[in-house]
């Protein structure tokens, strides 16, 4: 069943979301495509503006209310999650009363890096900030900072001297021992009575995507690796090393 023209589909240029999109696109998508980093999508899912979207796990515990999940699909690990890292000249236990440059770009990964901050190494006096800088010559610099995405994967393959590097994923599974959730398939309720086909294919759609991809990853790594800049086996290995049925 394919989808009719109306839908609009949040879509996150990252790495860790390829193996949703790359084969639904290739199979006859015929809805809008929007593209944003997390935050962006989050906020126009909120106002309407889109009709599903894989969005923060933090978005969704704030206005749970405007939303349906579609089950069987996130963005989850249990531990390295390889793409979510603090990158600091020094333990996290010595970062009291330092400030934390992070990204505007994800609700989940400041909001856990606070968690983390707080419930697991009693920091308390940490500021974060979103700097005028690109968060690498922050971190060139041997600053403590927060990075996400595929600059994170990039980075974390060049580590500057002097700096050491955090997996907040890692952390968290050995904190608590359980899967942290980064991001969620969300439905805007709003929608559910004007696309009940198109929502309905859609699990099914992606769950093929996944399939299709991971089935056969090197073609699309070597593509993704080269405009990336990370190398195929990298590539390859992140997409195995995320949870994306939770």
């Amino acid at each position: 069943m394919e989808l009719s023209v109306g839908l609009t589909l949040g879509y996150i240029p990252y790495l860790n979301c390829i193996p949703f999109f790359h084969h639904l696109k290739e199979n006859g998508f015929h809805g809008e495509f929007i593209t944003g980093v997390p935050s962006e999508l989050n906020q126009m899912l909120q106002q309407g503006r889109l009709d599903v979207s894989p969005s923060s796990s933090f978005e969704y515990a704030r206005n749970w209310k405007k939303y349906l999940l579609l089950p069987g699909h996130s963005i989850s690990s249990f531990g390295r999650v390889k793409s979510v890292l603090l990158f600091s000249p020094v333990d996290l236990s010595e970062l009291s009363g330092r400030e934390i440059s992070i990204t505007g770009e994800s609700a989940t990964s400041i909001n856990l890096l606070r968690i983390i901050f707080r419930e697991f190494y009693n920091l308390h006096n940490v500021t974060d900030t979103v700097p005028d800088l690109p968060i690498e010559t922050l971190i060139r610099e041997r600053k403590p900072a927060l990075l996400i995405g595929d600059r994170a994967l990039r980075l974390a393959g060049q580590l500057p001297s002097g700096m050491q590097v955090f997996d907040l994923g890692e952390i968290w599974y050995q904190q608590t021992g359980l899967p942290f959730v980064f991001a969620l398939w969300m439905i805007h309720r709003n929608v559910l009575d004007r696309f009940p086909l198109e929502l309905a294919a859609l699990g099914g759609q992606l769950q093929k995507s996944r399939r299709q991809l991971m089935d056969a990853p090197y073609p699309v790594a070597k593509g993704m690796a080269e405009a990336s800049g990370l190398a195929v086996e990298t590539v390859v290995n992140y997409w195995k090393t995320i949870d994306y049925q939770l």
